[in-house]
């Protein structure tokens, strides 16, 4: 049982890089959403980001002036405000209203991978607390999570089906990360996450 999923996702990534230690960035996006992002969140982005994990997931900072990660969250939310949502779409929480992105209510992007996958933050169901909706961008129906960013991270690191059913990714051994650039003409640098066994 574990009880502190933000330091068992520091246990598989490694001693955080906080590239933007102090920036103060976060004000901005909030201010722009009209609401506070988890703190698990920004705290593990703040701690690794500007990097892809594992070859896959891309975690943006909201101080990257090369890509910040508040433009990242505004071209999302238009991107998927302008899908047509077929009948039959499974999306919990919005069954009546369709799904809803940024606003009041609507679901908030918070990182992508290259396999056009997605984690959104969006408002819980009655219980007043956040939860995770993540999907494939090839199929509408999103699948939710609840529980805390982090929690949902170390389970994906851990190869859980965290996306879509049956399509989780295990890679043995420590976790690969990439730096993503921060300034033109940065070259990427790849480091290792701890070892671990399995």
């Amino acid at each position: 049982m574990i009880n502190d999923y933000h330091q068992a996702v520091v246990g598989l990534l490694g001693e955080p890089r906080n590239v933007f230690a102090n920036h103060g960035a976060w004000q901005l996006i909030e201010e722009s959403l009209g609401m506070s992002l988890p703190q698990d969140y920004k705290d593990l982005v703040d701690e690794y980001a500007p990097v892809q994990v594992n070859g896959h997931l891309y975690l943006e900072h909201p101080a990257n002036e090369f890509y910040e990660l508040g433009t990242w969250i505004d071209e999302t939310i238009e991107d998927f405000r302008g899908t047509d949502w077929e009948a039959g779409f499974s999306c919990p929480g919005y069954e009546k209203s369709g799904p809803s992105f940024g606003g009041h209510g609507g679901m908030i992007p918070l990182a992508c991978t290259d396999r056009s996958e997605y984690v959104f933050l969006a408002p819980g169901v009655n219980s007043g607390q956040w939860r995770i909706l993540s999907c494939d961008r090839d199929w509408n129906d999103l699948h939710e999570h609840r529980m805390e960013f982090s929690e949902w991270l170390y389970r994906y690191l851990m190869g859980e089906d965290m996306f879509e059913p049956g399509q989780g990714v295990f890679y043995a051994g420590p976790v690969r990360l990439e730096s993503l650039p921060i300034a033109a003409g940065d070259r990427k640098s790849e480091w290792f996450g701890p070892h671990r066994e399995i």
